[in-house]
């Protein structure tokens, strides 16, 4: 009997190695994935005993079984017995800390992470801090760069002593030889800042930080300017315009484009960082050159911030500086040769209005836009378009309908279909801020013809349209002005156009209520019910399936059964399967 429980207690890890040991990878995969498992049937003492130990001896594997180690292993703590024993899962994070492919190592490094903060303090010192040091010391550059990424989670819970060192590591790290290590150093120096003492940010940290922007490799230049954001905003003002702002400056003129579009994308978190001050006087020439830059991807990277970096400027100077430094910028960007600068420009040019104000939105940036909405770029002039209502909300319907009202219905006929469909999505909107009297006057026409467009896209979204400006409308002027355009749709040359009209009749019946939707929609759908064109058919039945919720009992007996009973016949295999579909549902 005794043979026999502990060959059963053998039994899981027995399959275990039975598996990693198979050579379909899916199998090796599926048994790391089901390790939870297998620890929770071995019990925490042999978990640590033995299968941390066999699993650290068997780290030689493809990358994705060893990636799905590396992720199970995060949350083995409970399995080993709690944070008092979860120093014997480090052993198996280290070698794979260590392996070559990068997401394995990046991996394992999260879950050394995660499992940091749960040793003590004491563990930490004598377990944790000598795998980061043995890790940096590497002859491997993959294990020095995973141990980049280790010192912020250890370095606030060990003793003066060991932080010394620990900062000693990482200097070592910022100076390696490998540019892979500096880069990863570069990467983590911000995050390390966040936790050193400020006497040791200003003696050390901002050194190091200086010397990584001065990096020959741009791809270390580029995270030091990450790094910038983390420090400037742990620094006092004053230090920060000593310490950190003139490396700033060289890098918002770097000879690689990298560096400047680097600086470009962390420029609003930047201004941040700094404060009101040093934004003044530094980051507006700086921000200013960006937009001006010579490469098309950092003027792109600039004009997407332009809104957020002027909406963040001191209220006492912010107009100022947007008029003086900011507008000629744009100006010339609106003009750029770059279809992607304009592009970036045009997501956020309309966020500039309620900044400005009215007299200033229509001096300086209504001309703006309708060089845009007229712009050969069709993503420019969509992006114009899905902006109007900030513009709106400042200057007001009249003045939007006499100047941007002409563009827009413009390109309500563009050869793009997507710049149509954003103008169709756009016009509930805009016809609520018009008004019934001018919208029937102006745009009406544009909605009806959308219903017969070329592209099936905009007749579906031309059909829900018709749907929200009749729920915003009411009844009365669905009756008069819509529905005798609708319904004349069915009487057209173009099967595809009485599809559309049955598409219309489906969406308008709820906004239109049993009456209107009996009187006046369903005589049209029974008539269509002998149209010549298969596909009518099929969607005459299952228009009326959708609209029996909306018809009174008597019409549904009288007109609907008889209809789709003659349907049910029909010679054509769809008519036939969704017509007893219908009548299966009208039951």
């Amino acid at each position: 009997m005794a043979t026999s429980d502990a060959d059963d207690s053998l039994y899981p890890i027995a399959v275990l190695i039975d598996e990693l040991r198979n050579e379909d990878v899916q199998l090796r995969l599926n048994s790391i994935k089901k390790l939870g498992t297998i620890a929770l049937a071995l019990g925490v003492e042999r978990t640590r005993t033995e299968l941390i130990p066999f699993l650290t001896d068997t780290i030689y594997d493809e990358d994705e079984v060893l990636l799905a180690l590396a992720e199970q292993l995060g949350s083995f703590t409970p399995l080993v017995g709690g944070p008092e024993h979860v120093h014997c899962l480090l052993p198996p994070l280290e070698s794979l800390a260590t392996v070559e492919e990068t997401v394995v190592r990046d991996k394992a490094v999260d879950s050394l992470r995660i499992i940091a903060d749960q040793h003590s303090q004491s563990d930490l010192e004598n377990y944790f801090v000598p795998l980061v040091k043995r890790l940096a010391g590497g002859d491997w550059f993959t294990s020095r760069t995973s141990a980049c990424g280790l010192f912020s989670v250890c370095y606030k819970r060990v003793s003066t002593n060991v932080k010394a060192e620990l900062r000693q590591n990482f200097r070592s790290l910022c100076a390696d030889d490998t540019p892979m290590v500096r880069r990863a150093a570069a990467g983590k120096l911000g995050e390390f800042a966040k936790v050193v003492e400020s006497d040791y940010l200003k003696s050390d940290l901002i050194q190091l930080f200086n010397m990584l922007a001065q990096d020959e490799q741009d791809s270390v230049r580029l995270l030091a300017v990450e790094a910038s954001v983390s420090i400037a905003s742990l620094l006092p003002s004053e230090d920060t315009e000593q310490l950190v702002m003139p490396t700033l400056r060289q890098a918002a003129e770097d000879k690689s484009w990298r560096v400047r579009y680097m600086v470009a994308d962390k420029f609003t978190e930047l201004q941040s960082a700094v404060g009101p001050e040093i934004t003044k006087n530094d980051l507006v020439p700086a921000f200013q050159s960006l937009l001006k830059d010579c490469e098309a991807e950092v003027r792109a990277a600039s004009a997407h911030k332009v809104k957020d970096f002027c909406q963040a400027l001191s209220p006492d100077v912010r107009e100022q500086i947007i008029m003086n430094n900011m507008l000629p910028c744009v100006k010339d960007l609106v003009a750029d040769a770059n279809q992607h600068v304009k592009s970036a420009l045009a997501s956020v040019i309309m966020g500039l209005s309620p900044i400005l104000g009215k007299e200033n939105t229509i001096e300086h940036l209504l001309p703006l836009f309708l060089t845009q909405l007229k712009d050969e770029c069709p993503e420019v002039r969509l992006n114009i378009i899905s902006n109007l209502d900030c513009v709106n909300e400042v200057i007001g319907i009249k003045q939007l309908s006499q100047s941007l009202l002409p563009a827009i219905v413009e390109l309500a006929e563009d050869t793009k279909w997507r710049v149509r469909l954003a103008i169709i999505e756009y016009m509930p909107l805009l016809a609520g801020q018009l008004g019934v009297e001018f919208f029937d006057e102006k745009l009406n026409s544009l909605c009806m013809t959308w219903l017969v467009d070329h592209v099936y896209a905009i007749r579906e979204a031309a059909t829900l349209n018709l749907k929200k400006l009749v729920e915003k409308f009411g009844k009365d002027w669905a009756q008069q002005t819509v529905i005798p355009k609708v319904l004349q749709m069915s009487r057209d040359q173009n099967y595809l156009h009485r599809m559309t009209c049955l598409f219309c009749i489906n969406l308008l019946a709820e906004p239109l209520g049993q009456d209107l939707t009996t009187r006046l929609m369903l005589p049209t759908i029974i008539t269509m019910g002998s149209d010549p064109v298969a596909n009518v058919r099929f969607n005459v039945a299952k228009t009326l399936q959708k609209l029996a919720p909306h018809l009174d009992q008597s019409s549904i007996q009288t007109q609907v059964k008889p209809l789709l009973e003659k349907l049910k016949a029909d010679g054509d295999m769809d008519v036939q399967y969704y017509a007893l579909e219908a009548l299966e549902g009208l039951k």
